[in-house]
């Protein structure tokens, strides 16, 4: 068996003819289109493939199986980008009515701080003193004004508040 040195150089020569011409023009067309690869490397894919190796024992073969995995992690990536970008939106969207529902509630409860206030100035005894004092016939025909409970608590936490 003929035995070769570990690193073996071998040239191929391409005559002027039309067709070694043409074959040379389709190698460098094929070399542009892949600059990872190199003419050896052509070489070799084509030796290969002439001597009918299975391409489950070409070295070769695992750059293949490493590029589909590459391919797969890279659809993974978009996969969980998209994710992403549809988890914030969703989210995003959350928080915008959350805040709208603050709002609304904020303006609900200065409302009733407005109501608590009226009626805690239409109930205080200072003020139907004054007004008892402007103008008796009016301060006798308002009745006295039962005081709701709910209020009265929702004052005590609007007074802390």
């Amino acid at each position: 068996m003929f035995q070769w040195s570990k690193k073996v150089v071998k040239s191929v020569t391409f005559n002027p003819g039309v067709a070694d011409e043409s074959l040379l023009a389709q190698v460098e067309s094929h070399l542009e289109k892949q600059p990872d690869k190199t003419f050896s490397d052509l070489c070799k894919e084509a030796l290969w493939q002439s001597l009918c190796v299975p391409e489950s024992v070409r070295p070769g073969s695992k750059t293949a199986a490493t590029a589909s995995v590459e391919q797969q992690i890279g659809e993974l990536q978009r996969q969980v980008a998209g994710l992403e970008e549809r988890f914030f939106a969703k989210e995003y969207n959350r928080l915008e009515a959350m805040e709208r529902h603050m709002m609304q509630l904020s303006q609900q409860v200065s409302q009733l701080a407005l109501i608590v206030n009226e009626r805690s100035i239409i109930q205080s005894p200072n003020q139907v003193v004054s007004d008892v004092s402007m103008n008796t016939s009016y301060a006798a025909a308002i009745p006295p004004q039962e005081v709701d409970p709910v209020i009265s608590r929702l004052s005590q936490f609007l007074d802390d508040f």
